[in-house]
């Protein structure tokens, strides 16, 4: 009897034994899983109701699951276009900024440009009349070629500016003149005294360095806008390696697998699975912060002595002013080309009768600098500037805040609050590795994602070098030197736009440690170089003559 009391006991000891299993397991249905799957847009055909047994899964721990194998390829593909498009919305901001801020420079430049001749064009139909129509053309090839250097054309500025005043110049010659009759050879002969002569004053050669200074900042600010916007483009859109890929799946989408759809994955956890993922994007960091930099500092230039406004807004009565000057001094130009070039062929009788047009004689009305354009960006450029500055501050180390940026998302991570209760890629609970450094170097131990420290992305080393490159452009600018016309063999020869900037004005260290520009003394440095000048026009005219001479053979 007792015998038979074992054997019936037994049986029922492993029934109730059995019992808390089976409630388990009743207990852990896939119901939520499904609902939350469903939600993304998933078909729930082949979704289990309660956990099944994990060995086909090949990313998420293979334990009891609610995940099948197609569910685990479809989450692991929805977690790579989850992490691309929040790249993409995190780098949005830095994105927009150079679109815009292009597109306001750009806009606030070209319509300066325009309105700057249209006030000249004007000013002197009603000054000259048909003297200044007949001889238009050379104002307009001045405002074509300054249009054609900023959008990139390969003009040398300081050719092209002695190459007007010289043209003026013999348009103005035969004017005055009108009792001669000059020819082709005559005139370029005239051309040649510009320099020396000074029949404009002073007024070419302050022109010349205001000119050259703020086009080579207004030109290569616009390309860095341009450049900022391209990388920032380009790095938005990335291209997850198969190790970030399995990373993602891990965490965003494994708690689904192990039926705990609405837990969210830890902060920390998240800031290591970003690293490894991003590395490569942290590398751009330094380069960008120096290209930044740059652009700050030559935003201050634009602001100070670079300002394209003051230069352009005026420029109608500056040359006024010029062909004012040389109506003064006149006769003592004209002797000293008669002098230089020779005497000039009488005109005919009937031209020769006529003198200089009375209307030569008239003078402007004195500038008032309150008088600015308006522009279609609606504001002037120091307003501009400084609105595109502080959005450029606030775009440094945007590449390596990119994983704090997403991980700080609640949509993305249960938060810095919630540590306990939060997915660590095995369950629910603390995360407990170290946060990785930032870069590709730092991540040869993520524990999260396995990356392949010595094979850098080639396509952002590109952007590197395209931001290397425009910092350097960047630094010439700042500098007062164009650098497509850098004459490296002669630096003390003034032959390259910009080379009339002197040390004073443009320092030929550039420093990235800091934002502020330094302050310039544009009137120290005009003064020293009419100093300059004036021991120049001391010569005697045959010492003129022979340095033109060498000077024909030397080009």
């Amino acid at each position: 009897m007792p015998s038979c009391i074992g054997a019936v006991i037994l049986p029922l000891s492993g029934l109730l034994l059995s019992l808390p299993a089976g409630a388990d397991v009743k207990a852990r249905s896939c119901s939520e899983v499904r609902q939350a799957y469903g939600a993304k847009g998933f078909s729930l055909a082949d979704t289990p109701y309660q956990e099944i047994a994990g060995e086909h899964l090949r990313i998420c721990p293979q334990e009891y699951t609610c995940c099948t194998t197609e569910m685990e390829d479809k989450l692991s593909q929805q977690s790579k276009l989850e992490f691309e498009n929040l790249v993409e919305e995190t780098s949005h901001f830095v994105r927009t900024t150079f679109v815009s801020r292009h597109k306001k420079f750009d806009e606030f430049f070209r319509e300066l440009l325009e309105n700057a001749e249209k006030s000249l064009n004007d000013m002197f139909v009603r000054t000259y009349g048909m003297l200044y129509m007949q001889n238009s053309e050379v104002f307009q090839d001045l405002f074509t070629e300054l249009k054609r250097y900023y959008t990139g054309g390969n003009v040398n500025l300081e050719e092209m500016l002695n190459d007007f005043w010289a043209r003026l110049l013999e348009r103005m010659f035969q004017l005055i003149n009108p009792q001669y009759h000059f020819s082709e050879d005559y005139l370029e002969c005239v051309s040649k005294y510009t320099d020396q002569l000074k029949p404009f004053g002073d007024v070419p050669r302050k022109l010349k360095i205001q000119v050259t200074r703020a086009f080579i900042a207004a030109r290569t600010f616009v390309q860095g806008l341009t450049v900022g916007r391209e990388v920032a483009n380009r790095v938005s859109k990335v291209s997850p390696t198969p190790g970030c890929i399995r990373a993602l799946m891990k965490m965003l989408y494994c708690p689904y697998c192990r039926g705990l759809p609405s837990v969210r994955p830890c902060n920390n956890y998240c800031l290591n699975v970003m690293k490894g993922c991003l590395a490569n994007q942290a590398d751009l960091d330094t380069e960008w912060n120096l290209f930044i930099d740059a652009m700050l500092l030559v935003a201050e230039r634009l602001e100070g002595p670079f300002n394209i406004e003051s230069v352009m807004d005026p420029i109608d009565v500056k040359i006024s002013e010029a062909i004012m000057n040389m109506q003064e001094n006149s006769i003592q130009v004209s002797a000293k080309v008669f002098q230089g070039c020779g005497q000039p062929k009488p005109a005919p009788a009937l031209r020769s009768a006529r003198s200089a047009p009375e209307n030569f004689n008239t003078r402007f009305r004195p500038y008032n600098p309150e008088e600015r354009p308006t522009t279609a960006a609606g504001t002037s450029l120091d307003r501009l500037v400084t609105d595109i500055k502080e959005k450029l501050k606030l775009s440094k180390k945007v590449w390596s805040a990119l994983p704090y940026t997403i991980c700080k998302d609640d949509s993305v991570t249960a938060g810095t609050s919630n540590e306990e209760e939060c997915w660590n890629g095995h369950s629910k609970a603390r995360y407990l590795p170290e946060i990785m450094n930032d870069g590709l170097t730092n991540q040869i131990n993520n524990p999260e994602v396995d990356v392949d420290i010595t094979r850098p992305d080639t396509f952002i080393r590109q952007q590197i070098m395209a931001l290397r490159v425009m910092t350097n452009k960047l630094k010439n600018a700042y500098n007062g030197n164009d650098v497509n016309f850098q004459d490296t063999s002669d630096e003390s020869s003034g032959s390259g736009s910009g080379s009339g900037c002197m040390d004073d004005v443009c320092p030929t260290e550039f420093e990235f440690v800091t934002t502020e520009a330094p302050a310039a003394d544009p009137d120290r440095r005009e003064e020293d170089s009419a100093a300059a000048q004036l021991g120049h026009s001391l010569l005697s005219w045959s010492l003129v003559c022979l340095a033109l001479a060498l000077q024909r053979l030397c080009r």
